[in-house]
């Protein structure tokens, strides 16, 4: 497979060069996936979608364009070349473009050491229907639950291959399952669903199916008679299912993209402290059976860990080659790229230090306030951090959780609140971005 990717990306390289570009990287992937659906015991849904994609970007001088194909005929690769040189020519030059350079590049790696391609036969349309049926049963016998909204399973497998005209090529091939379930309990506008799903690079991985419908079911019961809760300023509790996406508003304004544009409110916090000083934030792109996972970037660049926090402190932005030129700074290796774009950083895998205490044990801590397991939307002032999003979840009094809450807004300034934050234990660690659930002192929540 790899060998027949690598054939397409060197034919790409050699169209660019004869229709006149000074440059060129192609990436070619060939992907597999699956999807299967039931609903009330039956078959709902089924799909599965084969295909090759093709992506060629060029640089005409400070000029670049990018295009894309799902053709791989030599006709098809030799029309991208042409019509990707005549775009460069048109498009607006641009000091900051740039491709990798030969001692730049990654030239060992051990693709197999990350275990990033399940080596299993892929699972049959059977097998993962039965599984989906799994889901849906242990959350109809949930006493309380009234329908299944639905209960899927996935599977894919992608290989992808890279080359560039500076000499770089490399490739590799990343596999992924999943089993999710959504319960709904009640009748009527009393109705209330929750869910729970599992995803895995590795399909013998997958938690119980039995489990993941079960847990969807007593969620949504769980959910029952929700109300909304006081107005006022309270402690947050962020349940660890959605927990990280508070620290990705954090990653999002570290992107290099952000920080050129002026646009991120971490701009100028760089060497600051961030985050409370005995609290460590770690990319790691080489973990191994993780979804984020990669040896090298979308530039051919060699992946490493590094530190994005350091006791509190940032220690740098997440960059590609473009905004480490702008910024005169090096590259973090983060370049990610698809067939139809140029490269953009993205970080990878990350993990946060934990805290000693348990969910439950923070919830004591926090007397009264909110645990929240569900957000909706969002709202934030990219400049600012100035930060508000809907949420859902359950009310707690005297560190005891008291009834389950819905419809109110939760408020505050992403600064301060990274600075007052607590974590618990309870990340799990399988996941590609490990953030346990976190308490977060003294926010603005609109109720009742």
């Amino acid at each position: 497979m790899t060998d027949r990717l690598a054939t397409f990306t060197e034919q790409l390289l050699g169209a660019a060069r004869r229709a006149g570009a000074d440059a060129a990287d192609a990436i070619a992937v060939d992907g597999t996936s699956v999807s299967i659906e039931v609903l009330k015991g039956k078959l709902e849904h089924a799909e599965r979608a084969e295909g090759v994609d093709l992506g060629l970007r060029v640089m005409v001088g400070r000029r670049q364009a990018c295009v894309s194909a799902s053709d791989t005929s030599a006709s098809t690769i030799e029309t991208m070349a042409e019509r990707a040189v005549a775009m460069a020519r048109e498009a607006p030059e641009d000091p900051y473009i740039a491709q990798a350079e030969p001692g730049q590049f990654a030239t060992e790696w051990d693709a197999a050491a990350l275990e990033m391609a399940d080596g299993a036969d892929e699972p049959s349309a059977e097998t993962m229907q039965a599984l989906a049926l799994e889901a849906e049963a242990a959350a109809l016998a949930v006493s309380g639950v009234s329908q299944v909204q639905g209960a899927g399973t996935t599977y894919s497998r992608r290989a992808m291959h890279l080359a560039t005209s500076a000499g770089f090529s490399g490739g590799y091939a990343r596999t992924g399952s999943s089993v999710s379930c959504v319960a709904i309990a009640g009748e009527g506008a009393a109705m209330e669903r929750d869910y729970d799903g599992d995803s895995r690079t590795f399909f013998s991985d997958l938690r119980s199916a039995t489990e993941i419908g079960r847990l969807a079911g007593e969620r949504a019961v769980e959910r029952l008679g929700a109300r909304k809760p006081p107005t006022g300023a309270f402690p947050v509790l962020y349940d660890e299912r959605i927990s990280g996406g508070l620290i990705g508003h954090m990653l999002g304004a570290l992107n290099g993209s952000a920080i050129v544009r002026g646009s991120s409110w971490l701009r100028d916090a760089l060497g600051e402290e961030i985050l409370p000083a005995w609290i460590t934030v770690e990319e790691d792109p080489h973990r191994p059976r993780v979804s984020g996972s990669r040896p090298f970037d979308g530039e051919g660049l060699p992946t490493r860990r590094r530190r994005i926090v350091e006791n509190g402190v940032l220690t740098g932005w997440t960059l590609d080659l473009a905004t480490a030129r702008q910024l005169g700074m090096e590259s973090t290796a983060n370049a990610a790229r698809g067939t139809s774009s140029p490269p953009s950083p993205s970080v990878s895998n990350v993990r946060m230090t934990q805290g000693e205490k348990s969910r439950a044990e923070l919830l004591s801590e926090i007397g009264t306030g909110l645990l929240i397991t569900s957000m909706i939307g969002t709202s934030i002032n990219p400049t600012t951090g100035d930060y508000s999003r809907g949420a859902s979840g359950f009310w707690v009094e005297n560190g005891e959780i008291t009834y389950p809450v819905n419809e109110c807004t939760v408020a505050g300034n992403l600064r301060d609140m990274l600075r007052r934050l607590t974590p618990a234990n309870d990340a799990r660690t399988h996941l590609s971005r490990v953030v346990p659930s976190l308490l977060v002192e003294g926010l603005t929540l609109a109720g009742a």
